[in-house]
């Protein structure tokens, strides 16, 4: 329609007189919006922040796999020691051999005033209850679900920017109208101005004129103000300085919905992402119970180490390697691990029942917004048409006017009909761009412009 033509036009004309030097107008449409508002948003950065942490805990539970290895050393001084050194020593002798606890050497024992040694041991679990396991398992997991959990995030982004992006465009439309509205509206008061300077209108109809424009001239306030509030709210979801004036892109293309409710609704069951993230929780809270039994079981591993020492006078141990398979087992797990267990499955217990409450939501959300969507495509059509009707009504009570056959009231009647269709009109539009957006966030369908 023409209306959709002139509105760029008749906002830049009149938002021209208020930019200042130190302002900034910045031309976007929405993709743009959309990708300037993914690169500066605070929750993507915290989303993808605690992804970070997930994929390093997944990192840290598959490097439990890896052998242990120590080492350690030391240094000592020795005061006032006092060394009493038994050894076990035999001596063959024909009637047979006999052993005797007696001193290593005979005379005084030294004192050593120093002693050092160093050890490296290094340990290879080969079986811990199947707790690495259970636990590189659930941090899989987790991994998953904070990467569902990060594309979620993405997805309500774009639904934010949506709509404040046609916030910003309905705020841009109505000053346009209603300053539009209000050059005619003075342009009537200037003509009856004349007419009852001229005895040829009574001095009512004047004041019902000029009791218009100043309503008109409030509404355009009030308007101006939505604006500079949308203008502000998209700065900051885009990471532009505040002073920045944006100019949004008039055109809205009315999306079709190639479903129906019920093909939405299991779209949605398939591809939402928050479903999909408890879905990954679920499998993590299963493996939780695997780990909590593995207290149950002994732990088995392969070791080996090295040990060195020294104690002057009196000891040297060199390259003394060892190796062997070590067992532990703590019989006290088996009073102590059953709570544990318990508390594994109550979360389990609990995120299946968030499950099963989410999946309710999800059918009920689709519903909601695809229903919003059918009556937003519908308004559109009504609306066009009351443009038309308002326009048509306008010219009619307008020529009636001039032929002395129609009221002031009614001229003015029909004037404020015909700016409340149009402002309907272009509101429509928006509404059901953003309408179809939302029914693609809660179907899981909604993702980035691409370059």
């Amino acid at each position: 329609m023409k209306f959709n033509t002139l509105l760029p036009v008749t906002a830049a004309l009149f938002f021209l007189p208020a930019i200042n030097q130190a302002q900034v107008v910045k031309y976007l449409n929405m993709d743009d919006a959309i990708k300037m508002g993914l690169e500066s948003s605070h929750q993507l950065q915290a989303s993808r922040a605690k992804l970070s942490q997930a994929q390093a805990a997944y990192r840290e539970a598959k490097e439990r796999r890896l052998p242990d290895f120590k080492i350690s050393g030391s240094y000592l001084r020795l005061l006032n020691t006092d060394i009493d050194l038994k050894i076990k020593s035999g001596s063959n002798t024909n009637s047979g051999g006999s052993s005797s606890e007696q001193p290593s050497q005979a005379g005084a024992m030294p004192s050593p005033d120093e002693a050092a040694y160093a050890m490296a041991n290094i340990s290879l679990p080969l079986f811990a209850g199947l707790k690495i396991q259970s636990g590189v398992e659930s941090a899989k997991y987790l991994q998953s679900a904070s990467q569902m959990d990060e594309q979620k995030d993405q997805s309500d982004v774009i639904q934010r920017i949506v709509s404040a992006y046609n916030n910003l465009y309905k705020a841009s439309a109505g000053v346009a109208l209603v300053a539009e509205n209000l050059r005619q509206a003075e342009a009537r008061v200037k003509d009856l101005s004349n007419l009852e300077q001229n005895g040829l209108l009574a001095r009512n109809d004047l004041l019902k004129a000029q009791l218009q424009k100043s309503n008109v001239a409030l509404a355009l306030l009030d308007a101006q103000s939505n604006y500079r509030l949308a203008n502000q709210q998209m700065n900051l979801l885009l990471g532009l300085p505040e002073e920045t004036l944006l100019r949004t892109d008039t055109v809205f293309q009315t999306l079709e919905a190639q479903h129906t409710l019920n093909e939405w609704e299991s779209i949605a069951l398939v591809k939402r992402e928050d479903a999909a993230a408890l879905g990954y929780r679920v499998k993590a809270a299963a493996a939780g119970i695997k780990y909590a039994k593995s207290d149950y079981y002994p732990s088995l591993a392969l070791t080996g180490g090295y040990i060195g020492a020294y104690v002057p006078n009196i000891l040297t141990i060199n390259d003394a390697i060892n190796a062997g398979i070590g067992l532990s087992y703590s019989p006290s797990s088996l009073w102590k691990t059953g709570a544990k267990v318990v508390q594994a499955k109550a979360r389990l217990s609990e995120i299946e029942a968030n499950q099963a409450q989410l999946l309710d939501a999800i059918r009920l959300q689709v519903a909601q917004a695809f229903e919003q969507y059918q009556l937003c495509k519908e308004k559109i059509e009504v609306y066009a048409l009351a443009v038309t009707q308002s326009e048509e009504n306008y010219r009619i009570v307008n020529n009636k006017y001039h032929n002395s056959l129609a009221t002031t009231t009614d001229l003015l009647d029909a004037d404020i009909a015909q700016l409340q269709a149009k402002l309907n009109y272009a509101f429509a539009k928006a509404d059901a761009n953003g309408a179809y957006v939302k029914l693609q966030q809660t179907t899981g369908t909604l993702t980035a412009p691409q370059d």
